[in-house]
């Protein structure tokens, strides 16, 4: 199955004119966080290998308010339209949170999916405001169906919205693991420079004295700084050079979730860390706590947080299967067909 990257000047022109169902995926990113182009991805290999038969297309972020008219031009009744997954439903990423809006809106004669989010308004005015938007949009579609990726999300979809609610991971633990067999050496400390951000820049210090000064040290994050933009093209290139710097590592320690999926990924001992609102806790809790080499913690305490690390350390890494727990969402767009 071909994938297209389209944007709206072209699209029509790039579309073969064939009776093949479309899977039209709205807000594919182009910015620079790996974790989102991570899912990205996730979501055209699972749309590729487990419904082959729909042609998958994607249209970058920055497209959406343009490609909106042209794919209503050209949608059927047999078509899906999905809003990519991520992080940031809510108030606290407008740009993301208002295109949700104007897709979810206008596409409401389709089965309208939202792919795996966490969900986040909060509860001062300014959030119950743009929550108070979203309910709106939302309810204008009858087809729409919103996955949540964590228990806490689940919850707070289902009491917010009066659309239906599915339940599933997020997509990039659908993506295969790999054993590169790399001689480790080292430590990763892949960190937040954003709001988001709550770990205590002494509780990082305590780490590093932890860890000693035998092993190399070096800090990153899931945002690049290069290249500027990333594509459907360029992205896969970019998420595996990502798990190979993974695959070299002895330990990570991070308060992004996907730092530690790409752990999870890469058969990495790692230690996530808490963000301001708990989406990498809940879905640690809900998808991950049974592998052994990672481990969520909250404390500040040195010596539990030297345990906990000795431990994801000195695990063993073993088998796994979570491509089970994705189906609802399974159900969902085999009951559309």
């Amino acid at each position: 199955m071909a994938n297209f990257y389209i944007n709206p000047n072209n699209v029509v022109h790039e579309l073969p004119k064939n009776n093949q169902p479309k899977f039209f995926m709205f807000g594919v990113p182009s910015y620079t966080n790996l974790g989102d182009q991570a899912i990205s991805l996730a979501e055209r290999k699972y749309i590729e290998a487990e419904f082959p038969d729909y042609q998958y297309i994607e249209i970058v972020e920055e497209d959406d308010d343009a490609a909106i008219p042209v794919v209503k031009q050209c949608i059927t009744k047999q078509d899906i339209v999905a809003f990519t997954g991520g992080g940031n439903m809510g108030n606290l990423y407008l740009n993301h949170e208002r295109a949700r809006r104007k897709v979810f809106s206008t596409f409401t004669d389709n089965l309208t999916i939202s792919f795996p989010q966490s969900i986040h308004f909060e509860d001062n005015e300014a959030g119950l405001y743009e929550q108070k938007l979203s309910q709106e949009a939302y309810q204008k579609n009858p087809n729409l169906v919103l996955v949540a990726r964590d228990a806490q999300s689940y919850h707070r979809m289902q009491t917010t919205f009066n659309n239906k609610v599915i339940f599933t991971p997020d997509m990039v633990l659908y993506m295969k693991s790999v054993n590169w067999k790399f001689n480790r050496n080292g430590a990763l400390f892949v960190l937040r420079h954003d709001s988001e951000k709550v770990v205590k820049k002494s509780t990082i210090d305590n780490i590093k004295d932890i860890l000693g000064n035998e092993r190399p040290v070096k800090r990153v994050d899931t945002v690049l700084d290069e290249p500027q933009k990333i594509t459907p093209v360029t992205r896969e290139a970019l998420f595996d050079s990502e798990l190979e710097l993974f695959s070299h590592q002895e330990i990570i320690i991070t308060d992004r979730w996907h730092a530690m999926v790409f752990s999870v990924l890469t058969g990495t001992p790692c230690l996530l860390f808490g963000n301001s609102y708990g989406k990498g806790k809940h879905a640690y809790i809900d998808w991950l706590e049974h592998i052994n080499w990672v481990s969520y913690t909250d404390e500040e305490d040195t010596e539990r947080i030297k345990q906990q690390i000795n431990a994801v350390m000195e695990a063993k890494t073993h088998t796994y299967d979570l491509i089970p727990d994705f189906k609802q969402l399974h159900d969902l767009i085999t009951h559309k067909r």
